[in-house]
């Protein structure tokens, strides 16, 4: 069966970085878009990035636009999230969904209906 599992989360002062990380199981990944998605206390998940499955179409988020970069290597069945300059609105679980549409492969979609696996998240909080 298809699993996704994040890591890389944790606590860090605003302006400071992270790294977050999904290891896909279970699926032809290549095939696959793949998203970022959050989630904060008291809030709806919210969108934050997505990557077409060949990794030539990325869609984000205007709140984290120009301060994340979304990347996979398909070799390794592993999806990516590099955030910099981190805020305290960023705080939430982030979680990583994948994509088996039609044209997953070229188009990388921002709505959270059209993603069907979802990882159990990981949380990124970070201080003021």
């Amino acid at each position: 069966q298809v699993q996704l599992a994040e890591s890389g989360g944790g606590l860090v002062q605003a302006g400071g970085s992270l790294r977050l990380s999904c290891a896909a199981s279970g699926l032809t990944f290549s095939t696959y878009a793949m998203g970022w998605f959050r989630q904060a206390p008291g809030k709806e998940r919210e969108f934050v990035a997505a990557i077409s499955g060949n990794g030539g179409h990325t869609v984000y988020a205007d709140s984290v636009k120009g301060r994340s970069t979304i990347s996979r290597d398909n070799a390794k069945n592993t999806l990516y999230l590099q955030m910099d300059s981190l805020k305290p609105e960023d705080t939430a679980v982030y979680y990583c969904a994948s994509d088996n549409g039609r044209v997953s492969i070229y188009y990388a979609r921002s709505g959270p209906n059209e993603y069907d696996y979802w990882g159990q998240g990981t949380q990124v909080t970070v201080s003021s």
